[in-house]
């Protein structure tokens, strides 16, 4: 009587627990790229810092009980009026007039971060609506806008800036609307800081145009002003929030180049360009007056040429880091 053999059955690879796929936001998505750019962090980091300090400068002087112009020259100048440096009470020592280098230069980090944002800010609005109104319309439009940011990109900028300046530093220009001070500074730098996000929005705008979901709008009845602000301003935002951290430590250096050549905020008003101004014939004996205002704002414009990199790379999907 024949026997039938048992089967064998060869024992595979465990089965694999069965896990759940979780889908991230691209919220979420956006800070598990940024986070790992080490750099891009400590440049937030910084930046965070720096307005803490710049809010809180109020406060820091009444603590250390030396405001910005405060004057203690009989305390730390010597008999030939040269400044003394850093001690307990002055931590980054005094400058010619005795007054404390640390308190200023931390009244220095509010002019130039006032500054740089809201004149970034003011060039942002422009420079967005004027670009996307050349990429989506084209012709004339686009011909009209092009050739102005053709012409203002051409300009010497520096020149024009110190003529501005220099006209409008007694009365004010637009019949008192533009005061002398801050108010100038500010709309000098962003009367020439506007072309650069115009143009970077045109090209985008040219692009995003051609795009089925543009095209689907049109067919659905929606007007241009809808589609412009609606479907094309939203694809913008990235390089638009990349391009601006990238243009506010420009617009900084541009305040300080003023305030160094006497054209920027007021004597009264700390500024770092104008601290570097002063320090030009005391800095070979006393090297402070050079050293830290010229560290914060190596800082300040590392530090948000970081983050502008970090945020590229964070926003660009096709970004291998």
């Amino acid at each position: 009587m024949a026997t039938v053999a048992p089967e064998i059955h060869e024992a595979g690879p465990p089965a694999e627990p069965e896990t759940d796929v979780v889908g991230l936001s691209p919220r979420q998505l956006f800070w598990a790229r940024f986070k790992q750019d080490k750099a891009a962090v400590a440049g937030l980091v910084i930046i965070i810092v720096l307005i803490v300090l710049a809010l809180a400068a109020p406060l820091i002087a009444k603590l250390v009980g030396h405001g910005p112009n405060d004057l203690f020259q009989r305390e730390m100048t010597d008999s030939f009026g040269v400044p003394k440096g850093p001690n307990a009470d002055f931590w980054f020592g005094a400058d010619q007039a005795g007054r404390d280098v640390f308190v200023r230069a931390i009244y220095g980090a509010r002019t130039s971060l006032i500054v740089g944002l809201v004149a970034t800010g003011i060039a942002v609005f422009f420079g967005t609506i004027v670009g996307i109104l050349a990429g989506y319309f084209g012709g004339k439009i686009d011909t009209a806008i092009s050739r102005t940011i053709d012409v203002v990109l051409s300009m010497p900028i520096l020149l024009f800036a110190i003529g501005i300046v220099a006209a409008c530093g007694t009365t004010g220009c637009l019949n008192g609307l533009i005061e002398p001070g801050l108010t100038l500074v500010i709309f000098v730098i962003a009367l020439f800081s506007w072309p650069y996000i115009a143009r970077i929005v045109r090209g985008n705008t040219l692009s995003i145009r051609e795009k089925e979901f543009i095209e689907a709008s049109r067919s659905l009845g929606a007007g241009n002003t809808r589609i412009m602000f609606r479907e094309v301003l939203p694809n913008l935002v990235a390089p638009i929030v990349v391009y601006s951290t990238l243009l506010i430590p420009t617009n900084i250096l541009f305040e300080a180049a003023l305030s160094f050549l006497g054209l920027g905020v007021p004597q009264r008003t700390p500024s770092w360009g104008g601290m570097l101004s002063d320090a030009t014939q005391y800095f070979r004996f006393a090297w402070w007056l050079m050293f830290f205002p010229g560290i914060f704002l190596i800082l300040t414009t590392l530090s948000f040429n970081l983050l502008g990199d970090g945020l590229r790379d964070a926003l660009d999907p096709r970004s291998n880091r």
